[in-house]
């Protein structure tokens, strides 16, 4: 230690000071004395101490007292006591000592070996518990600086996700807007090749999005009902059109004894499946690809499940596959050249699967083809609603009941962003409707008390005022007004799962991410057909 501890001694006769330092003067310690209980009392309000060796005879404050108001104070640090006495050594004199708050209770004549062995182990464990001290401040300190550095990282993420969505909503959109122009075949396969590029950037996007999410700790998985079933069919059913394209049969099975209903987080489980999928038509041509899911374990409330993509692709060597599951980690230069990728994919399902309690790996074998496994943790339950039931499911309390209306809706589109407002409009143009812009939050609150919309489709982050604020003051201003609400759809670049769940909070209805498409918009207008 950088300080030598200290020890305080009281005593009402000088020269007992002196005799208790001579004894103790190799203990390598600062002695601080005390003539009566008044001055030790002062001095634990100056001093932090190791140990005190305190007198038990005393005018006007005898040790008893003196140790019983020291611990009782709670702006002294506790610090064990050892009494010394001349004349009380008999057995209820060292009982009383104890319960007063003495560690200990030696007898005059003092021994100097057994006086300096205990002191030396109270000075032992005095260090020990400086040290354990030290350490803990060490790791709140730590703890601090990660929480910080995480909170920084989760900022940071937060604004790259809407710096670079907004743009690409706007290359995206202005594409998808001029596939819906007259073209000739050269501009169309132009444009083609902008789609492609423009959908594989965003996937680039959000795989460095989800792996920085994973390493900084601010992934959580949600713990919701859902139809097993219904969600490989889907998965399936997105990655047809690729197998079809390599000229690869696409099939699955699930075993019988498989629950169709399960708890867990059908989105992450879904990004699995689909990212190892994707992964076996990508490296398999006019082959097979299949995907196999059964049981592993069962009892009445969880269930392990096993997964098992197979396909009939070029295969990994053994030295590439100890390359697999880790982050910007590809087979091989050449793999990454002729089939691209930013090898995240398979190190986030890796991630994922372990929150899910499971592991994950692959047998593969060049030029036969390749099985990547995973097993995942699921909750079952007895009362598990049907797949009917969990479509018309009750959404967030601020979910409106879905309502048939005659005529033309009245949508007001609420976007700082002008390229962003052309797209959108555009696509509401070209689905037949007609909106009303304002350029910010403030402005979207008045255009709603000059002309009740039916839709707002709400950006976030807007100057003056932003999307939260906006729709908080619309929903006051409905209730002191008795209206009826409108539907207010979050249209945002902002993608974490925080940001979803603030904007039904301030009470918003839908979410729509940017880079949006017609059939995002296309999907909330049908609710109102």
């Amino acid at each position: 230690m950088d300080r030598k501890p200290k020890i305080l001694i009281v005593d009402d006769k000088f020269e007992n000071l002196i005799a208790l330092e001579t004894v103790l003067r190799d203990a390598n310690v600062e002695f601080v004395r005390a003539l009566s209980g008044n001055e030790a009392l002062a001095a634990t309000l100056k001093h932090e101490f190791a140990l005190a060796i305190v007198d038990v005879q005393m005018p006007d404050m005898d040790g008893y007292e003196t140790v019983e108001l020291i611990h009782n104070d709670p702006n002294i640090t506790y610090f064990p006591v050892i009494f010394v006495s001349a004349i009380y050594n008999d057995e209820r004199y060292v009982i009383k000592g104890i319960e007063t708050g003495a560690v200990d209770f030696i007898s005059k004549p003092i021994i100097p070996k057994v006086l300096k062995g205990k002191v030396k182990v109270f000075l032992d464990l005095y260090e020990q518990k400086q040290l354990l001290q030290s350490s803990n401040a060490e790791l709140l300190k730590s703890k601090d600086l990660a929480e910080k550095n995480n909170f920084l990282k989760s900022l940071f993420l937060a604004t790259m996700s809407h710096e670079i969505r907004t743009p690409m909503n706007g290359i995206l959109g202005v594409t998808e807007l001029l596939k819906q122009t007259p073209l000739n075949q050269d501009q169309m396969d132009l444009i083609n090749i902008m789609s492609i590029s423009g959908e594989n950037l965003l996937a680039i996007i959000n795989d460095i999005l989800d792996i920085s999410k994973i390493e900084s700790g601010m992934i959580s998985l949600e713990n919701v009902q859902f139809d097993l079933n219904k969600l490989i069919s889907d998965s399936i059913t997105i990655l047809t059109m690729k197998a079809r394209e390599q000229n690869n049969d696409l099939q699955f099975s699930i075993a019988d004894n498989v629950p169709q209903f399960l708890y867990g987080d059908p989105l992450r489980l879904k990004q699995i499946v689909i990212n190892l999928i994707n992964n076996a038509i990508k490296f398999t041509k006019n082959g097979s690809v299949s995907l196999e899911i059964k049981v592993d374990t069962k009892n009445k409330d969880e269930v392990k499940l096993y997964f098992e993509v197979t396909d009939t692709g070029i295969g990994i060597t053994k030295d590439g596959l100890t390359k697999l599951f880790k982050s910007f980690s590809q087979v091989s230069q050449s793999t990454q050249r002729e089939y691209g990728g930013t090898g995240l994919g398979l190190a986030i399902a890796k991630n994922l699967t372990e929150l899910m309690n499971g592991e994950i790996g692959v047998r593969s074998k060049p030029g036969v083809g390749s099985t990547f496994w995973f097993t995942a943790f699921f909750n079952v339950r007895e009362n598990a609603l049907t797949s009917a039931e969990l479509s018309n499911e009750k959404q967030p309390d601020n979910v409106l009941p879905v309502k048939i209306k005659a005529g033309k809706l009245k949508i007001l589109l609420v976007e700082d962003n002008i390229i962003n407002q052309k797209v959108a409009k555009g696509i509401l143009n070209n689905l037949g409707f007609q909106v009303t812009i304002a350029n910010n939050g403030a402005l979207g609150f008045e255009s709603y008390k000059n002309e009740k919309a039916d839709i707002i489709l709400m950006d976030i982050q807007m100057p003056v005022m932003d999307g939260f604020t906006a729709t908080g003051e619309i929903r006051k201003y409905e209730e002191q007004n008795r209206l009826s609400k409108c539907y207010i759809v979050a249209l945002t670049a902002n993608a974490l799962k925080e940001d979803r769940e603030k904007c039904f909070a301030v009470g918003m209805n839908d979410f729509i991410t940017k880079p949006f498409k017609a059939d995002d918009i296309n999907r909330v207008l049908e609710l109102f057909k």
